[in-house]
């Protein structure tokens, strides 16, 4: 009898664990109102827009919005471990575009995406770091000081790098609301078309540490 028991606790340890390893990958996009989805409804927010395009590849996800409207970088670090709950298996950290239009020093956004890395990448969650241009108005110095931290932190960690999330949609009006600053549901559409290989490749990177 306490064999046949056995057997059965075995099983179902099993089974759960199956059932584990098959279930949908759980993301977090972690960012401002580029990824909130600013004048958009939910639905057409990038969160949204990404969870179907992986789906409609065939990978279960299940992807949280997690922007913030204004959010900095060092918003974004203050509220993280409630932002990112237990479970969460990757994230698409998206921010710095705020930092930039204030024209915070480059070394607090960096301090802080680092301490987001850190703190992420020790709960071994896998992470795609989407970049950000710096306003023109402040320079080459400040351009170049901003724009090297999203590359450092990914050369330096082994992340995912989407080097800009705007790119192909920053510049066309004919993608952005009347502000120029946040993307339409087809600009939207269009991040999420030029990101898709990368968050393809977050999503392969999570599965991938699933039992380890």
């Amino acid at each position: 009898m306490v064999q046949v028991f056995a057997l059965v606790v075995a099983a179902l340890a099993l089974a759960g664990g199956a059932g584990a390893a098959d279930g949908p990958v759980r993301i977090v996009a972690l960012g401002d109102s580029l990824t909130a989805g600013l004048g958009l409804p939910a639905n057409a927010a990038f969160p949204a827009r990404l969870e179907q395009a992986l789906k409609a590849k065939g990978m279960a996800v299940e992807i949280s919005n997690a922007g913030v409207s204004g959010d900095t970088a060092v918003g974004g670090l203050a509220r993280l471990d409630w932002s990112v709950p237990e479970g969460t298996e990757a994230v698409i950290v998206e921010l710095g575009a705020n930092d930039t239009l204030r024209g915070i020093d480059p070394k607090v956004t960096r301090q802080a995406l680092e301490e987001i890395v850190r703190r992420l990448r020790g709960r071994g969650i896998a992470v795609l770091l989407a970049g950000m241009r710096a306003a023109p108005n402040l320079g080459p110095d400040y351009a170049r000081d901003f724009e090297a931290i999203y590359s450092d932190l990914a050369a330096r960690n082994d992340l995912l790098l989407y080097p800009f999330f705007l790119d192909g949609v920053a510049t066309d009006a004919k993608l952005n609301q009347r502000d120029g600053l946040h993307p339409t549901a087809a600009g939207v559409d269009a991040i999420v078309a030029r990101i898709l290989p990368k968050a393809e490749e977050l999503v392969a990177r999570a599965r991938g540490k699933r039992g380890m």
